[in-house]
Parts: C-alpha cells; structure tokens; sequence
C-alpha cells in the first residue's frame, strides 16, 4: 500500500450520532488495524471533546472530522437566518476540530443535504452566488481557527448543487479562497462521474480527503466501482491524505432512511469494516 495514504473508518457505519460513548468503538477499530477514525459531528452538545482527544490517543488513532447542513441549515436558501445557523454550528465543529488537531473539517457544506429539485436557472444562479458569498464568509471563519474546508460533491439524488469534481472546481474558482479545498467520496462519483481518474485529476492538489464505500454503498471490492482508476487517480496527483469507508448502518432507522439504505449491506458491520480494509491495503498499493 502507498505508505503515505492513511486507511480509515467513519463512526457512522456503526452508529449515529457520535456521543462522547461511542469512543467505546475506538478500541475495535484500532484492532481491525485502521490509523483513523472518521467523526461526523452531527450534535457538537453531545460530545465531550476532551474525552475524545483522550480516547484517540490511548488507541493510537488519529481522526478526522466530517459535518453535513439539515434542512434548518443551508448556505443557499432564501430566508437568511440559516446561513447563520451555518456560521453558528460550524464554529462550535470548528472548535472541536480544533481540539481534536486536524486540519481539516469535510462535507457538503455548501447547502442542505437533500436539496435537489428542478429549479430554474434565475433560481440556480442566484443559490449559486449565495454559496459563494456564504462559503467566503465560513472560509475565513475556518481559517481563524487554523482550519481548511473541504468541500464533498454529492450525487443528484442528494444535491442540485455540485454533483462531479468540475462542479466543486467551479465553485472554488468563484469563492476563490486559499482554505478551500476538495474532499471526494467514491460512492457519489460512480453515479456521477465519467470516469474517475480522470475526476482527481481535475481537482489535482486541491484534493485532502477521500471517502469510499462501493456503488451501492457495500463494502469496498463488491461492486461496480473501478478500483484501479481510483487508485492510479490518487497515484497521479500523489494523494497523502486519508482513504476512509464511509457506510451506514441499516440499525439506525432515521440515519438508514437519509441514505437510502433499506437492507443489510454485509453480515454485519464489523465484517463490512475488515473487508472493506483488507481490499483498501490490496488495492492502493505500490
């Protein structure tokens, strides 16, 4: 495996939302032998962070940090007050990013997951200049706590916003600010890319975070996703960051509904997390 490529896990494929007791999953996850761990921060009040900086450390792990907008959360919508409610909880993810010492916080930030709809283009334009005046804004509240952002393309079924790496691209261009960076999930470019290699060499060394699951959100190596373009991609623009799975569980009925996930995915979640490693270090090799 590309020694510089760290393979992680999102807390998500065994639980939501992370609380201070899901670092009970740390040891696991460590034994299954991944370097990191992925933190969705859905409910910041829910965590004690001090305890988790602590529990990453007694295992060895490192994190990172994830973040998604709701619906009463939306850098594009018409009714200005949720732009705040952006800025408000994003600086409270921030702090804990920073306390957790990453570099970094990833997602869809640019509007509410969930918002795809046909629009016109008077509408589309006018959501488009929003979220780059509203990601200029939570950019340089980022940098004040020494943090970059990187924003996640999702598929058309999740946003009508910024679908294939040309998308983000674009955005980035019009925000046009140095902590603006790309995260990719590959599960979101096999509906919607061309072709994949081709995908991270458009976003090239703007590229710090990259999530995996298969096609159909299963375990890595079980579908349809072509593994060797990702990998040859990621080789191309000499990618150091972090592979993490990024699945959900079918137990947790509100998360599985948001995604889509209507049955079980693998025998169970732990299985679907060793797979899932042992294809990554197989794959993203040398």
């Amino acid at each position: 495996m590309n020694s510089k490529i760290t393979l992680g896990v999102s807390t998500w494929l065994w639980q939501s939302p992370f609380t201070t007791q899901s670092i009970a999953l740390f040891p696991k996850i460590k034994q299954m032998g991944f370097d990191l761990v992925e933190i969705p921060l859905e409910n910041p009040s829910l965590i004690d962070i001090s305890q988790v900086k602590q529990a990453l450390k007694d295992n060895g792990l490192k994190a990172s940090v994830c973040v998604v907008f709701g619906d009463d959360k939306d850098l594009t919508a018409d009714d200005p007050s949720l732009y705040e409610n952006c800025f408000e909880f994003a600086k409270t993810c921030f702090e804990h990013a920073k306390a957790l010492e990453v570099d970094f916080v990833a997602g869809p930030l640019y509007a509410a997951v969930g918002k795809a709809r046909l629009a016109t283009d008077e509408q589309r334009k006018l959501e488009w200049e929003r979220s780059v005046t509203n990601l200029r804004k939570l950019a340089s509240i980022a940098q004040e706590y020494d943090l970059q952002i990187a924003l996640e393309p999702l598929n058309r079924f999740e946003s009508d916003l910024i679908n294939t790496a040309a998308d983000v691209m674009r955005l980035i261009g019009d925000i046009n600010h140095n902590a603006v960076k790309v995260a990719l999930d590959g599960f979101h470019m096999t509906i919607e890319e061309k072709n994949i290699r081709d995908a991270i060499n458009t976003v090239g060394d703007k590229l710090i975070h990259v999530q995996v699951s298969e096609n159909h959100r299963g375990i890595p190596g079980s579908g349809l996703t072509p593994w060797q373009d990702f990998a040859a991609g990621l080789k191309d623009v000499n990618y150091n960051g972090a592979l993490v799975i990024e699945s959900f569980t079918p137990e947790i009925k509100e998360l599985a509904a948001a995604v889509n996930i209507w049955k079980k995915l693998a025998d169970d979640q732990d299985s679907f997390a060793k797979e899932g490693l042992k294809f990554l270090k197989e794959t993203f090799n040398d």
